[in-house]
C-alpha cells in the first residue's frame, strides 16, 4: 500500500473512531456530503421505523450507511452472514434476527471504538448469534467458503483497494453464496476528479466506483448475475445503489 493509500485509510479510521465516540457520548454519527446529522440520504432514516424501534438507540444513532442491505440480501433461517465495515452493528443485529438462532452473523470493522460500541449494542439487544472481528475488508480474517451472504452498507467505496475487497468477498463466500450491498456509485460519465469535487473520501463520495467499474470489478473477481441498481441520488451524478452478485456453484 502506497503512502497516499495509507494516509487515506488512517483518515477513514480516525473519522469513524470519532463517530463511535460521539455516539458513546450520547450524540449521533454522520456520513455523506451534507452537514452532520442533516443529510436524509444517509443514516438511520433509510430503515423502517419498526426495524429502528427494535434495536438499541446507540446502534441506530451510529448508522452511517446509504441504504438498507438487509432488506435486499434475502437472508434465510440458518444463513451465515458477513457484514463488511459493520460499524455500530445495526445491520449485524437486523441480520441476526432474520437468520435466527441457527444462523450466525460476523461483523468486520477495523476501528476499535466501533467494535466496542457494536459489542455493547449486541449485548443490549441480547444477540447471541453474532461475532465481531477486527480487520480490514481487503483481508478478511475468516477461512474460505465460510459464509452464505456478504452484506455491506456504504463501506466498499471507502476502500483503497477495491479489487482486493471483491477477491476477499469471493473467497469467503461458499459456492452459490450471494452479495447484497448498499454503496455509493457514480455515473459512468464522471471522472475520479469530478467525483472528488462532489464530496470527500470519508464522506463516502470521492472513492466511489462508477456503475461500469463496479460491475466489471465483481465480474473480474468471478461473480455472476451482477446487478448494480440505483435507488436515490446522494450528489450530482452520484447515487446510492443496491449491488447484487452470486458466486457460481451449488447452494
Amino acid at each position: 500500500m502506497n503512502e497516499h493509500s495509507t494516509e487515506l485509510r488512517g483518515t477513514v479510521r480516525r473519522h469513524y473512531a470519532a463517530a463511535a465516540l460521539a455516539v458513546t457520548d450520547g450524540g449521533t454519527a454522520c456520513c455523506g456530503p451534507g452537514p452532520a446529522g442533516g443529510d436524509p440520504d444517509f443514516g438511520s432514516a433509510l430503515y423502517a421505523a419498526e426495524e429502528r424501534d427494535a434495536l438499541p438507540v446507540e446502534a441506530v444513532a451510529a448508522s452511517l450507511g446509504c441504504g438498507n442491505p438487509t432488506a435486499v440480501a434475502e437472508l434465510r433461517e440458518g444463513d451465515r452472514v458477513l457484514d463488511l465495515g459493520s460499524g455500530g452493528g445495526i445491520d449485524v443485529l437486523l441480520s441476526a434476527r432474520r437468520v435466527g438462532p441457527g444462523g450466525r452473523v460476523y461483523g468486520l470493522d477495523m476501528t476499535d471504538e466501533m467494535l466496542r460500541l457494536a459489542a455493547a449494542n449486541a449485548a443490549k439487544a441480547g444477540a447471541t448469534n453474532v461475532e465481531f472481528l477486527k480487520g480490514t475488508i481487503e483481508a478478511v480474517p475468516l477461512p474460505a467458503d465460510t459464509v452464505d451472504v456478504v452484506i455491506s452498507n456504504c463501506v466498499i467505496n471507502l476502500s483503497v483497494d477495491k479489487p482486493a475487497v471483491f477477491a476477499e468477498v469471493f473467497r469467503v463466500l461458499r459456492p452459490g453464496g450471494r452479495v447484497g450491498v448498499s454503496d455509493v456509485v457514480a455515473d459512468d460519465t464522471l471522472t475520479p476528479r469530478q467525483r472528488a469535487e462532489r464530496g470527500d473520501h470519508v464522506g463516502c463520495v470521492a472513492g466511489a466506483l462508477s456503475f461500469t467499474e463496479y460491475r466489471d470489478g465483481l465480474r473480474a473477481a468471478g461473480f455472476t448475475d451482477v446487478e448494480v441498481t440505483p435507488t436515490h441520488p446522494v450528489a450530482d451524478g452520484m447515487h446510492s445503489a443496491l449491488v447484487r452478485a452470486v458466486k457460481p456453484g451449488p447452494r
